[in-house]
């Protein structure tokens, strides 16, 4: 008994660490313009905003749109400015520096399984 109270331990407190850095790791790759790292957490379809055009990708097409994004804009750096979350969903607000502008960033993930996805990114230019 004590055996399977520690596995089930282990097990619950792994799930639980991994379940809540998801979006940390987001944020992390989303600091030095990482599309891949940030692609292992896209959903099946990602829905990506940038400026005025919105639309759903694939998660191979949303890597690629993501990765063409940061290449040509030269990402500087991402500040987190606000975070939320609810019972099954996560999302933060940001500011992205890049070299040709900055941008209001917006991730949001939503529990799919045992893990969170992202479900949609928003690229808003700063027109200041």
């Amino acid at each position: 008994m004590y055996f399977i109270r520690t596995i089930l331990f282990i097990f619950v407190t792994t799930a639980l660490l991994s379940f809540g850095t998801s979006i940390d790791e987001v944020v992390s790759a989303i600091k030095v313009g990482d599309a891949n790292r940030i692609s292992r957490y896209f959903d099946n379809m990602v829905e990506i905003s940038l400026n005025d055009r919105r639309h759903a990708y694939s998660k191979s097409q949303a890597e690629m749109i993501i990765r063409d994004f940061f290449s040509n804009k030269g990402v500087k750096s991402f500040k987190v400015v606000h975070r939320g979350n609810s019972n099954d969903s996560e999302y933060c607000v940001g500011n992205l520096a890049t070299e040709s502008g900055n941008y209001r960033t917006t991730v949001y993930m939503k529990v799919k399984g045992d893990r969170k996805v992202i479900k949609e990114l928003i690229f808003e230019e700063d027109s200041k």
